[in-house]
């Protein structure tokens, strides 16, 4: 008893000690992998948020500019603002393939709602691909934890195998192998958690514009099949 009181401020002097970086410096080779998982996950979130907005995939100056070119009948005008690369966007890659194929095939029209159905599903599926990244992280972050757990728990338990009880440096090795599966574990969890809520928030927010996108591209196709001018003096008069 009088040995297991003398060793306890030994073994809890890790935790309280005053390093302040302690938690990310204190898991080693593998903490410092998640470490590096972290920053790469910080930098795809940046660009995630700045990617996939509805004023960047859906822009309103491009559904009205196209809005007025097909109300007045000239599908080539706005296939060319599609085709344009200031222009690019999720919508005009969805529109320009619909637009080319009307255009250019004697059964354009007929074929017009499934080129836009083929050409939306790959354009939504880009988008997945994008997030997939995060999605990874956030999969393999705590698998890394688990494996910083494992190698500090070997650590401790060579330390008891291989020193005696009476080595000065016993419990501090044995509380160092404890604390770097520990530390690791955490960062593993503090790296992962985000990375998930974030990836079902980009999907989320994917799903919707994609659905916005779909509903502005249906009300474009139908001034497309509608004489020039019919639905723009339909909707004034109503």
């Amino acid at each position: 008893m009088t040995l297991i009181a003398t060793a306890l401020p030994i073994v809890e002097a890790p935790a309280s000690g005053g390093d302040p970086f302690k938690f990310l410096t204190g898991g080693g080779i593998v903490g410092f992998i998640v470490l590096g998982l972290s920053l790469v996950a910080a930098g795809l979130v940046v660009v995630l948020s700045l990617r996939i907005r509805r004023s960047v995939l859906v822009p309103p100056q491009s559904v009205s500019t196209l809005r007025e070119l097909l109300s007045r009948g000239r599908p080539e005008e706005a296939l060319e603002h599609c085709l344009m690369a200031e222009h690019d966007s999720f919508l005009c890659r969805i529109l320009g393939p619909g637009l080319t194929r009307y255009l250019r095939s004697g059964f354009g029209a007929l074929e017009l709602r499934s080129t836009l159905e083929e050409a939306g599903a790959e354009e939504t599926a880009r988008l997945y691909r994008a997030t997939d990244a995060l999605g990874v992280i956030g999969s393999v972050a705590p698998l890394l934890g688990l494996l910083g757990t494992v190698q500090g728990m070997i650590g401790a338990f060579d330390t008891v195998a291989t020193s005696a009880v009476s080595d000065p440096g016993y419990y501090e090795r044995l509380a160092g192998n404890i604390s770097l599966a520990l530390i690791t574990t955490l960062q593993g969890l503090v790296v992962a958690i985000p990375c998930v809520i974030l990836f079902s928030f980009f999907r989320n927010r994917i799903d919707a514009i994609a659905a916005e996108a779909a509903r502005e591209i249906d009300r474009l196709t139908l001034l497309l099949e509608s004489p020039p001018g019919e639905d723009a003096g339909g909707s004034n008069a109503s």
